[in-house]
């Protein structure tokens, strides 16, 4: 698997990091969940929602610039608009499947946070995330 990201797409380096975060979500979804990309518009569906919800895509500072914003279930709306356009972008689908299948596995997929454990809502989510990843396995013994 490879990540490639083309200069003239990425405007700073905070958008930079949301798009490698993104796609290694992808990576990460593939590893484990052996993703099916191709054949089954549902996995696809469930690792987009995955990476638009814990990329920090929609985060509400991002919401603003894009001139998207309501307060109240704002963060699950674009989360389920990104995931959308996202498999329109790499499918030959119509909206409307593409609606479905995000409709589909949108629950389940939201509420996985793996492997950060929360969503990384700024950078102080993203040191909590990191911390709690390293102390998860700390009361484990090898016995």
């Amino acid at each position: 698997m490879k990540i490639v990201l083309c200069q003239n797409n990425i405007c700073n380096q905070a958008h930079m990091n949301r798009v490698v975060t993104h796609e290694l979500i992808h990576a990460f979804d593939h590893c484990r969940a052996h993703v099916n990309w191709f054949t089954n518009v549902r996995h696809l569906a469930c690792s987009e929602v995955r990476a638009a919800n814990l990329s920090g895509e929609c985060s509400l500072v991002n919401e603003i610039f894009r001139l998207h914003f309501g307060l109240k279930r704002h963060h699950q709306t674009c989360v389920r608009d990104r995931a959308i356009l996202s498999i329109l972008a790499v499918r030959n689908i119509s909206k409307e499947v593409a609606e479905k299948a995000v409709d589909e596995v949108f629950e389940s997929c939201f509420n996985d946070h793996e492997p950060f454990g929360r969503i990384p809502h700024n950078q102080t989510y993203a040191r909590y995330a990191h911390r709690d990843f390293q102390n998860r396995d700390r009361y484990y013994s090898n016995i």
